[in-house]
């Protein structure tokens, strides 16, 4: 996903705010105008004066942003402007019928029925201008600015294929710029030019394609973070997540990699912010006092940067240091006394390398605390895989890839299920279910399980 949709997307909230803050003001000053109260005197200043009501509509505007949000208004992949307005007439209704109910409940509030229809009237009205004016913004810049446009490699020679390709070519305000189209299904041909060209978006017009050939490219889309898009007829072995639109009446199915996408990413994103702030306030006085003792223990420095790879990209993980001074130089002389067999990854309990601190803040996980700067930075989640050394990734098979999908995290599915005694398989797995299957709640659950593993597990080493 372009982070342009998810932009505009977001920015739907806010600006519903303003427009539901506007129809309540314009509600107001309507029923209070001259011309209304000469119809119908007002009776209720003393009860609802406009400040004491402005505080009220404040109050009461995120409540309705939230069933907005459950009915369906906030999606990336947005209707069009008339469904949609059909969509904020049903909404609109229905929180203002809570209103009422919440009315009825306290009626001292005011008792003008007027005010009441004048906001569901104005209501409707802003929110649908509002979207109609941001939708018009959305499709200027992209239509004259390319922004938002997804770079579309197109696959295929048949006339549906063609269709697509001059079809998107012609209407850029659907935000594809089709930078190349091949008519052969030639796999490395094709990996290198979403290489090369940076491509986003890869739409597979042709259906009678290989269907192993065609899982490849998926797969391939999948671990490079690229849309995958095609034209269904014979492609199940990937559909159990996804998603379907029509593009001029031919079906384009997308596979959806996580459900981590949209509003999954600004959520988990909310929550990184918020909880590795939290935990940088709550830990900065135990750091303070583990680097005393950090320095008293051996040379260096009380904190390391350990050059580390998320999403193909590399950072820098913050730790405590609970090894000796160029302990990554030494690695190279003790691969031979690794534990770990089944994979990249390097283990050894007695690793000569730990300071007497550093078995210590290993056995508690205190080591791994500073890593809350990172989520902080972005560098990492909360939650997620965990980040290998680039080393290891080299040595990784196709499959082990897809945990680069998303976010390292400072825990996760793996390190709640077995830490560092479990297979690099098994870890892989797990891993990788939770990319497929991810959610706020299942979040939630690890890393309420990763606090009973800090007390419980003895497989850190």
């Amino acid at each position: 996903m372009k982070k342009s949709s998810l932009f505009f997307t977001v920015i739907l909230v806010p600006l519903d705010f303003a427009m539901l803050f506007l129809a309540a003001v314009s509600a107001y000053f309507l029923r209070t105008s001259d011309f209304v109260s000469q119809l119908r005197p007002v009776l209720f200043f003393e009860n609802l004066p406009f400040e004491k009501y402005i505080m009220l509509v404040i109050v009461v505007i995120p409540f309705w942003i939230f069933l907005f949000a459950l009915l369906g208004l906030y999606k990336v992949n947005r209707k069009n402007i008339l469904e949609e307005f059909f969509q904020i007439i049903a909404a609109a209704s229905l929180a203002m019928m809570a209103v009422i109910i919440y009315i009825f409940l306290q009626s001292e509030q005011f008792d003008s029925r007027f005010i009441i229809l004048a906001i569901l009237f104005f209501s409707i009205f802003y929110l649908t201008l509002g979207r109609f004016i941001l939708r018009k913004i959305e499709k200027h810049l992209t239509e004259k600015y390319g922004f938002g446009a997804q770079r579309t490699l197109m696959v295929g020679s048949d006339k549906i294929s063609n269709l697509l390709a001059d079809e998107m070519k012609s209407k850029p305000k659907f935000g594809y710029n089709v930078i190349l189209k091949v008519s052969n299904f030639d796999l490395n041909y094709i990996q290198k030019l979403i290489e090369d060209k940076n491509i986003d978006t890869v739409v597979v017009g042709q259906s009678d394609y290989p269907s192993n050939a065609m899982v490849d490219l998926a797969e391939f889309c999948q671990l490079n973070r690229v849309n995958f898009k095609f034209a269904p007829t014979v492609f199940q072995a990937l559909a159990t997540n996804i998603n379907i639109n029509t593009f001029f009446g031919i079906p384009l199915m997308e596979i959806k990699y996580t459900p981590l996408d949209g509003w999954g990413r600004v959520i988990k994103r909310s929550v990184d912010i918020v909880g590795s702030l939290f935990g940088i306030i709550i830990f900065s006085p135990i750091f303070l006092i583990l680097g005393i003792i950090i320095k008293l223990d051996s040379k260096g420095p009380v904190f390391v940067k350990l050059k580390r790879v998320t999403q193909d990209k590399e950072f820098y993980l913050l730790k405590l240091r609970s090894m000796v001074q160029d302990a990554e130089f030494m690695k190279k002389d003790l691969l031979g006394a690794n534990e770990r067999k089944d994979g990249p990854l390097f283990k050894m309990k007695e690793d000569p390398r730990i300071t007497k601190i550093g078995r210590f803040i290993r056995k508690t996980r205190l080591d791994e605390f500073p890593q809350f700067f990172n989520v902080f930075l972005g560098d990492m989640s909360l939650v997620g895989p965990r980040p290998h050394q680039s080393d290891e990734i080299e040595k990784y098979e196709k499959h082990h890839k897809k945990v680069l999908a998303i976010k390292s995290g400072m825990t996760g599915m793996a390190q709640v299920s077995g830490s560092s005694d479990l297979p690099f398989e098994e870890e892989i797995k797990l891993d990788v279910y939770y990319i497929e299957n991810w959610s706020l709640f299942l979040d939630i659950k690890i890393l309420l399980r990763t606090i009973l593993v800090l007390f419980k597990d003895k497989s850190a080493c």
